[in-house]
């Protein structure tokens, strides 16, 4: 190898390596070198030369590339890296990788990505750098558009043993976090510097009442589609004080959208943009009034009052549509519900016979005949090349072939994602941001009895609320814990990324997380849009004139609010348990409440409020406290305990069956059995006699009587699936 590299006219065995053109991707070369060698033996001549290369490799006589190391491809090479390249730093790192649960595969994938950084660099492991983790990354998306496998573990290993000073996973690094108001601004690429300058000082007032998707919006609004636009048609112009025709024209232009491959749609945003705009020239005239620096910019608004009144309307419009969206998709739920618990049953169950069949023989799940495979390629793989589990079966009938491990998971969290939307109405941060410390439980100082509640992080209002844990959640939340909980009892630790304020929040327990690989991974709401929609399409739910039905996560959060108040729970409650500071968004969300109605109930709180308005935030006496607490004595009836909110009447006159408020617990089911079967012999006896009337009543509470059976039926489900899991709930009091 010296000897022919000697031939090269170049100074330096480096650069007589790269005037060889060795260093290019292939192995042509090699042939031509053994060509050269006549009448040597070739297979003699090609030892020679890989075994003269690997050593001047090993000795750093070359550095190569990483085409070269690619198109190379032996895997002794970097055998032999690991061997006589500070070996117990590999070993280290390889232990390391073991640690984290990294299959044979994937460490091996890992220590191959870190010898060909040694190779490549020069230095030993224990000196790369993150820089050269990024390099090596660069390299790959110029070569395959992507990373190739063992990055994001050769980032995590060197972190473990201490060569990577970095406190985030390299995916964290990589994310972009929030850009500067400047930066925002900029992408637009603005001309005139004045008018550059007064929108980031404009956009840098707004800031602090304002979360950053808000900002990003507005920031796209004013220099993106008002004053980008109008420097694309009018180049030159440097005033906020527009033209006439200028403004009429930007403004015929917002009318249809410009972006690429939907040219020529009419803009749904039209009115929130000329809203936005007015209000930049509205504040800038106010401003001036107490700091005059603003005053050159203090012209007139080109967008008229009476152009933005239409906004209200559209605003009824679209609530009109919301709820006629929820009418339609209400009394579907429950089906929704059944559908994704009984396929996450199925799931399970299928699972569990797979894994108890030998591969390559048959068994029966579910009246359907399925087949235990393999990857082809695990047969004669060594553990140190062996992938991650799977568990793989074939339907005999139809030849298709699933994955079980994934399918049962996908099935859990999709039984799960939809129990715990349905039964809080949180958003969908919210519901991801639900860690192990979020559960915890009030007891009662007159009683002694334990109240479970739901402590919901602040999100969008930025306001931690309370929500009040019913039996049916409290065993979803058991549930989830039950499965995510590591082998030593603790709920592992995992970070979120909040991919709207572009933010990485800290290592916390959080309960809708999974295993990927090695990792811990938050499910992010692509995914649950994902797990939400199959099982939609499993539900084969569809709308009055049969296009399919499709559920969006907010959706839940309307369902809830509806179904709570059309339950007996005042609106101002059900306010506070969304989160809502004003109750016009919560009667938004309420599709079957009057017109009437909300206006009534407008009117007694305007009225209430102006004859009482200090009453109404002062603290409750002791006396007062106390009937509060002894609410909660007086709700236990013979069924079980009424859930109606405190200082509301019964709705339904006492008959607790029909109730939906009604909270039975699995020991009074066999009384409620006993009243079923009461009801239908009632109903029997009032046939026979012609009671047409009190059919009807008694036919009520009967269904009444069965949808609370499913519900107890569907709790003692889950409880024999998970079993009883102890949550860690602390207790809070009152002092």
């Amino acid at each position: 190898m010296l000897g022919w590299l000697e031939t090269m006219t170049a100074a330096g065995w480096q650069a007589r390596w790269l005037a060889s053109g060795a260093d290019q991707e292939g192995k042509g070369w090699i042939d031509a070198l053994v060509a050269s060698q006549t009448p040597r033996s070739p297979a003699v001549v090609r030892d020679e030369i890989t075994a003269g290369l690997a050593g001047l490799l090993l000795c750093r006589v070359m550095l190569p590339s990483y085409d070269f190391l690619v198109g190379y491809g032996a895997m002794n090479l970097f055998r032999n890296v690991r061997r006589e390249l500070t070996p117990e730093v590999f070993d280290r790192a390889e232990a390391a990788a073991r640690q984290r649960g990294m299959a044979g595969r994937q460490v091996a994938e890992v220590l191959t990505v870190l010898s060909k950084i040694v190779l490549h660099t020069g230095k030993y492991v224990d000196q790369i750098s993150a820089e050269d983790i990024m390099v090596f990354r660069a390299w790959n998306i110029s070569r395959y558009s992507r990373h190739k496998s063992g990055l994001h573990g050769a980032w995590d290993v060197l972190r473990d043993i201490g060569v990577l000073d970095a406190d985030a996973t390299l995916r964290a690094t990589l994310r972009l976090g929030q850009p500067t108001i400047d930066e925002l601004v900029d992408r637009r690429q603005i001309r005139c510097r004045s008018v550059r300058d007064v929108l980031v000082r404009y956009l840098s007032e707004r800031a602090p009442s304002l979360d950053f998707s808000s900002l990003r919006q507005l920031a796209a609004t004013l220099a993106g589609t008002f004053w980008a636009d109008i420097e694309h048609h009018h180049p030159g112009i440097d005033t906020l004080d527009l033209p006439t025709e200028i403004a009429d024209a930007w403004k015929h232009r917002l009318t249809y959208v410009t972006k690429k491959g939907v040219a020529g749609r009419e803009r749904k945003g039209r009115l929130e943009v000329l809203s936005r705009v007015r209000t930049f020239y509205l504040d800038i005239q106010e401003w001036a009034h107490e700091d005059a620096t603003w005053a050159p910019w203090a012209v007139r608004s080109p967008i008229r009052r009476s152009e933005t009144e239409g906004i209200a309307k559209q605003n009824r419009a679209r609530t009109a549509a919301v709820h006629q969206r929820i009418r339609e998709r209400l009394p579907h739920l429950p089906v929704l519900v059944d559908t994704a618990e009984r396929h996450r049953a199925y799931m399970a169950g299928l699972l569990a016979a797979a894994r108890a069949t030998p591969i390559g023989q048959t068994f029966d799940h579910d009246d359907t005949r399925y087949r235990r495979t393999a990857y082809k390629w695990d047969g004669h793989r060594s553990a140190t090349q062996h992938g991650p589990d799977a568990v793989l079966v074939e339907n005999t009938g139809t030849g298709e072939t699933s994955e079980l491990l994934r399918a049962e998971e996908d099935a859990f969290w999709s039984w799960a994602v939809i129990e715990v939307l349905r039964h809080t109405g949180v958003r969908v941060e919210e519901l991801l941001e639900i860690t192990h410390l979020a559960p915890v439980s009030y007891r009662l100082p007159e009683t002694g009895e334990v109240v479970p509640l739901l402590q919901i992080v602040p999100s969008k209002s930025n306001e931690e609320r309370l929500l009040l844990v019913t039996p049916e959640l409290a065993s979803v939340l058991a549930t989830v814990i039950h499965r995510i909980r590591a082998a030593d009892g603790q709920v592992p630790l995992a970070a979120r990324y909040d991919p709207h304020e572009r933010v990485t929040g800290p290592l916390l327990p959080h309960l809708f997380q999974r295993k990927i690989g090695w990792r811990r991974e938050i499910i992010s709401t692509r995914v649950l849009y994902r797990l939400l929609n199959d099982s939609l399409l499993r539900a084969e739910l569809t709308d009055r004139v049969g296009q399919p039905l499709r559920y969006t996560p907010h959706d839940f959060r309307r369902i809830f609010a509806t179904d709570a108040v059309t339950g007996g729970l005042p609106v101002h409650i059900a306010a506070k348990i969304l989160g809502h500071h004003n109750l016009s968004t919560t009667h938004s969300y309420l599709a079957v409440f009057q017109a009437e109605l909300i206006q009534s109930y407008r009117a007694y709180l305007d009225n209430r409020r102006a004859y009482r308005p200090t009453a109404e935030y002062r603290e409750p006496t002791e006396e007062e406290w106390t009937e509060f607490q002894k609410h909660f004595e007086l709700r236990k009836v013979e069924l079980g305990t009424c859930g109606r909110p405190y200082g509301t009447p019964c709705a339904h006159e006492h008959a607790c069956v029909r109730c939906p408020m009604l909270r039975v617990s699995p020991a009074q089911r066999a009384r409620l059995v006993e009243i079923a079967h009461n009801l239908a012999d009632r109903i029997n006896e009032a046939r026979a006699n012609g009671w047409l009337g009190e059919v009807q009543g008694l036919q009520v509470s009967l269904e009444a009587a069965r949808k609370k059976l499913a519900s107890l039926d569907r709790l003692a489900r889950n409880h024999a699936v998970a079993g009883p899991v102890e949550i860690g709930m602390p207790a809070i009091g009152r002092t």
